[in-house]
């Protein structure tokens, strides 16, 4: 058994269909079929089901299915290991970000680690928390910026700093020049832009308002960080995002809330007992060390 069998016979499993999987791999339909073929005659059992329009997993194939799955993580995380250099001359660093700390956190950090590791490649991607700890697991990142609500039991968490959330406004918004808090009951007097309900910021400040009785008024949702911070900066509308966004934003006023708002953990993430690559583990330690420019107040000392 080779390892292009498995690789053959997961694309099949996930295109469920000869032809889209062998297009996938660039590889002839006959071909496929030939090396799905020896495969399934080398572990003597059928592991594909081809009577119907689509392809199907046997109940072989999908129990199969997992542990070629796991080899191939395996594998990978062998290859990557043969290629570790201690000494960070070269290598890369898959790195995944929550929406929000785009705006302020990415910058300072990313800055830091290049400046002291400039040869090691980073690759970063924002997405969701949840997607986050599904590619985790998957082996298809090697850490995550995100909340320390975890929910994926394999997923490990370090807390990194806590975050405050604060209502921000533009330089000209009638508030911009207010120093004392502002009661959550003013809320509802307010237009509001926010991030929409796919962001846990969102789902944070819908629990706070619901705790409070408010009901507030909301003029624009929007899928971007960034659409929400330009919108704030040159109109005059308000928002409620982390008080460290305003940080190097001159234009941008945060304003605290009476009562506050809960703040929150922030924390890097790792498959638990998953390969750690010298680049992970250097980033790793600065981030949780604060060796980096820009760190929020409110860290966990």
């Amino acid at each position: 058994m080779l390892l292009r069998h498995i690789r053959y016979f997961l694309a099949v499993a996930e295109h469920a269909n000869f032809t889209r999987a062998a297009e996938a791999l660039h590889v002839s339909q006959p071909t496929l079929s030939q090396q799905i073929r020896q495969l399934e005659d080398t572990l003597d059992v059928q592991l594909l089901d081809r009577s119907g329009r689509a392809v199907r997993l046997t109940e072989a194939g999908e129990a199969y299915m997992q542990y070629a799955r796991l080899a191939l993580q395996n594998l990978e995380a062998g290859r990557r290991a043969l290629h570790d250099v201690h000494a960070l001359t070269r290598g890369s660093l898959r790195l995944a970000m929550a929406p929000t700390f785009t705006t302020y956190l990415i910058g300072p950090l990313v800055d830091a680690f290049n400046a002291r590791y400039p040869a090691i490649t980073l690759r970063i991607e924002e997405m969701p928390q949840e997607r986050m700890e599904v590619l985790l697991n998957d082996d298809a990142l090697d850490l995550g910026i995100a909340f320390d609500d975890v929910r994926s039991p394999d997923i490990e968490r370090q807390v990194m700093f806590e975050e405050s959330l604060a209502l921000v406004v533009g330089e000209a918004h009638p508030l911009a020049g207010r120093a004392a808090p502002l009661a959550s009951a003013a809320f509802e007097a307010l237009q509001l832009v926010l991030l929409n309900e796919s962001f846990a910021t969102r789902r944070h400040v819908d629990r706070y308002w619901a705790a409070h009785g408010i009901s507030p008024r909301i003029a624009v949702e929007t899928n971007s960080v960034g659409a929400a911070v330009e919108i704030v900066r040159r109109g005059r509308l308000a928002t409620l995002l982390p008080m460290a966004v305003t940080q190097g934003h001159s234009d941008l006023v945060p304003i605290k809330l009476r009562p506050a708002m809960p703040s929150r953990a922030i924390a890097l993430l790792q498959r638990r007992d998953a390969y750690r690559s010298a680049a992970a583990r250097a980033f790793a330690a600065m981030a949780l060390e604060g060796r980096w420019h820009g760190l929020p107040s409110g860290r966990k000392k």
